[in-house]
This record gives C-alpha cells, sequence and structure tokens, in this order.
C-alpha cells in the first residue's frame, strides 16, 4: 500500500488552515447554523436523525428518520477540513466522489472497541478499503474531539488527522490498482473517478461533527492546460 511515513507537521486547526488563503475562498457547510447547503442521500428532505445546535452536528438514529447526509454540490478537487467524535464502539465516515453514496471514504471508528479494527484499512483517518492509517497516528480517544482534513487534488489523495499527514496515495497508481483489485470496490466502474457530493454517513452509530469547511482547488496539470 503506498503511504508515505508520518509526516512531522505543524498541528492544523480548522481556523488555521482557513487563514493560509482568503477567507472567501472557504465555504463553511455549516454556516449560520444551518444545512441549507445539504439534502438527504436518497431525497432532499433532510433526515431528522440529524440535528445542529450550536454549530455541532450530531447523528443519533433515535431521533428521527434515517439516511446519511450529501452536499447539494459536487465536489472533485478540493480541501476540507472538519472536527469529529465518534460514540464508544461507534463507526462513521466522510465520503467524497461519490455517487449512489459509494466513493472515498475518510474513515471515522472507535479503533478501540469497533468489530472493524481488526482491518486496517477500516479504522480511523484510514482510506476505507484502499490505504491503511499508520498505528502511530495521533488519534484522540472516544469523547473527544479530533481534527481531519482530506485533500484530493486531481488524482493526489492526501488524509490528515490531528495535524499529522496518514495517507499519501496516487489515485489510479499501481499500488492503488493492486489496493483496488483486492477491495470490495472492484467491480464499480469508474468508482470514484468524477465529481460527487460530500457524504455523512449514517451508519447506526452516534457521531459528531464540527467546523466543516471546503475550498474547491485547481490540479496543478488542470492549471497547465488551461494556459
Amino acid at each position: 500500500m503506498l503511504f508515505k511515513t508520518l509526516a512531522t507537521a505543524t498541528v492544523l486547526c480548522s481556523a488555521a488552515i482557513a487563514e493560509d488563503v482568503p477567507q472567501q475562498q472557504w465555504t463553511d457547510l455549516l454556516a449560520n447554523n444551518s444545512l441549507e447547503l445539504w439534502q438527504g442521500q436518497k431525497s432532499d428532505a433532510l433526515p431528522s436523525a440529524w440535528s445542529l445546535k450550536d454549530g455541532i452536528l450530531h447523528f443519533n438514529k433515535k431521533n428521527g428518520t434515517r439516511g446519511s447526509l450529501i452536499t447539494k454540490k459536487a465536489y472533485f478537487s478540493f480541501e476540507m477540513s472538519f472536527e469529529w467524535k465518534i460514540s464508544k464502539a461507534g463507526n462513521s465516515g466522510v465520503k467524497y466522489r461519490t455517487k449512489n453514496g459509494l466513493g472515498l471514504e475518510y474513515q471515522v471508528l472507535d479503533d478501540k472497541n469497533h468489530r472493524d479494527r481488526h482491518k486496517n484499512t477500516h479504522r480511523t483517518s484510514s482510506l476505507y478499503e484502499i490505504a491503511a492509517a499508520p498505528e502511530t497516528k495521533p488519534i484522540k480517544p472516544v469523547g473527544e474531539w479530533n481534527q481531519s482534513r482530506i485533500v484530493a487534488n486531481g488524482n493526489q489523495i492526501e488524509h490528515w488527522l490531528n495535524g499529522t499527514k496518514v495517507i499519501d496515495i496516487i489515485f489510479g497508481s499501481p499500488e492503488w490498482k493492486a489496493a483496488f483489485e483486492k477491495s470490495k470496490y472492484k467491480k464499480i466502474a469508474n468508482f470514484a473517478a468524477n465529481p460527487g457530493s460530500i457524504l455523512l454517513q449514517d451508519h447506526d452509530d452516534e457521531v459528531w461533527y464540527r467546523n466543516l469547511k471546503i475550498k474547491a482547488i485547481t490540479p496543478l496539470t488542470d492549471a497547465k492546460k488551461a494556459k
């Protein structure tokens, strides 16, 4: 599996990332304490199991209708920053370049207690089914907030956890293809090859998100072609 050794990096909180570029380039996906930029995966209606209060998005299946959330806008090359915490033995995830609910996934998991902990590509911050985050990643325990970042820049895919890069892989590379052929997605044509919504997963378990911010970027290869 192609991923680089844990990088030494300055911790990047959402605010710090946003300061790197003019603020107007970033979209706050929970702006004004509203879900107006989101809809249900299977219908336009927002599943009532998701609630937003004081900037914290909470999923609890006991609170109403079930379902994942997706952004109304599709993205391909982007940077995304978010914070999350998971319930004990909980499972969730942030998917991107999705189609019909399937796409690349930043895994969110209680690595100590969930049954998926036994498969390394299913643990927190891994690229689900494709690339495993290192055992030495800087994860915080259940009940505490973790800060995460996704960079999807053309074929370059990065996952960050609490300021450390934990996944660095090239979409379509030999290493990618070898991993993909072993994954449950192997029979899906054009998997994650096109723009798609960001998806917050309903996976039965309670999960919390806050400070979800995204910025579309232009891949270097596309910029060269534009010239």
